[in-house]
């Protein structure tokens, strides 16, 4: 092998070695600290070494150890990023990286191309995984690869380079008002009634609900203040927080009829919890059969039975929030109303969601405009 004279920094040479049966470019990153790639051909060395040179100069060369993408993943969620995640965040996080970790897991960070991000997409959504999960694969490896870059264990972030798949959303199926009003009629004297109804009224969402108490009810001035969510997470149980966002944290305002079906709910549930012996006192809205969280699954399978039972179409129950908000535009609320009542951050967001519904309601920009020129044509018709 060549001498090893010292070079400074910024300085590179290439080699061979016998006893590996390979050409090295070797780049001093710092002093005392070098970085080493191996070829086959020297040719192969020196363009590296260029290369690498071009990069250290501009900053994006990877100069940490090296890692493979599955061990940096682990580690980088476990013990970087997992503090600043909600625990369902986290669960959601784990469940998405294993499958890439499964297919990609063995790669070196350095080494990892856009090419194998793009041929890792297209091949989960030939295995029928949604392209909504695959952009949020997409979006968790993004953040991950961010890190990666900023710590020196890859030289660029190659999801710049990939396009994840278009976004086919589910489509989404609200009541009409007319099956509303249905729904709410066959509903009457269930359990899960006034939940029900209120998930129609307000278009909270599942865990809001489960998460009501009736501190958060203002009877008086009619209205509720949605402040908790809670959720069943596998392994951790029921885990409760904050609504995501600030405007997730709002006021809503109830119509009189739900109101009476408020306090018609609270007294019956008083007098429940008298005759029931280890009664959890959570001043839930909606509780269990001991005054514990009601599970998701549990209102699920009989809010499905309903449906059925009402010969309404098999929707998510996610679609009686969908259902308040076209019924409410079908109405002629303002869009923006409409946004504070569901706690989207976002008017973009409700507009994205709904402006499927939008067009139907421009009916009457179309007459007033043939109003306008009706009128304009009567006046130039008028004799002088």
């Amino acid at each position: 092998m060549a001498g090893n004279k010292r070079r400074g920094h910024h300085e590179g040479s290439v080699y061979y070695v016998e006893s590996r049966e390979r050409w090295v470019a070797e780049v001093t990153i710092a002093t005392g600290k070098r970085k080493k790639f191996y070829f086959k051909t020297k040719q192969e060395a020196l363009k590296k070494k260029n290369e690498a040179l071009r990069e250290l100069e501009m900053g994006v060369l990877a100069t940490g150890t090296r890692r493979r993408l599955g061990d940096y993943l682990e580690d980088w969620l476990e013990n970087v990023h997992k503090g600043r995640l909600r625990v369902g965040t986290y669960v959601n996080y784990k469940k998405l990286i294993k499958y890439v970790i499964a297919d990609l897991g063995d790669i070196w960070l350095q080494k990892l191309t856009p090419q194998h991000v793009q041929t890792f997409y297209s091949k989960k959504l030939d295995e029928g995984l949604s392209s909504k999960l695959i952009n949020n694969i997409h979006g968790v490896l993004h953040v991950a690869l961010e890190n990666a870059v900023r710590w020196g264990l890859a030289p660029k972030n190659v999801c710049d380079l990939v396009t994840p798949p278009r976004i086919v959303s589910r489509e989404v199926v609200p009541l009409s008002v007319e099956q509303a009003r249905w729904f709410v009629d066959r509903v009457k004297k269930n359990r899960l009634e006034v939940l029900l109804v209120t998930a129609v009224v307000t278009g909270m969402r599942r865990g809001e609900l489960l998460a009501l108490r009736w501190a958060d009810i203002d009877f008086a001035r009619r209205r509720l203040l949605v402040l908790h969510s809670v959720d069943f997470i596998a392994g951790h149980g029921y885990v409760e927080g904050q609504p995501k966002t600030v405007a997730g944290r709002r006021v809503i305002s109830l119509p009189s009829f739900l109101v009476d079906m408020l306090k018609q709910h609270r007294a019956l549930q008083q007098d429940a919890r008298k005759s029931i012996k280890g009664w959890q006192d959570r001043d839930l809205v909606f509780p269990n059969l001991k005054g514990g969280y009601l599970h998701p699954a549990h209102m699920g399978e009989k809010f499905r039975k309903i449906l059925v039972e009402a010969g309404l179409p098999p929707i998510h129950f996610h679609d009686l929030r969908h259902s308040a908000a076209s019924i409410l535009l079908c109405m002629g609320v303002n869009i923006k109303v409409i946004q504070e009542l569901l706690g989207h951050s976002d008017i973009s967001i409700t507009l994205r969601t709904y402006s499927h519904l939008l067009p139907s309601m421009q009916q009457e920009i179309v007459e007033t405009w043939n109003e306008v020129f009706k009128e304009d044509k009567k006046e130039k018709e008028e004799p002088r």
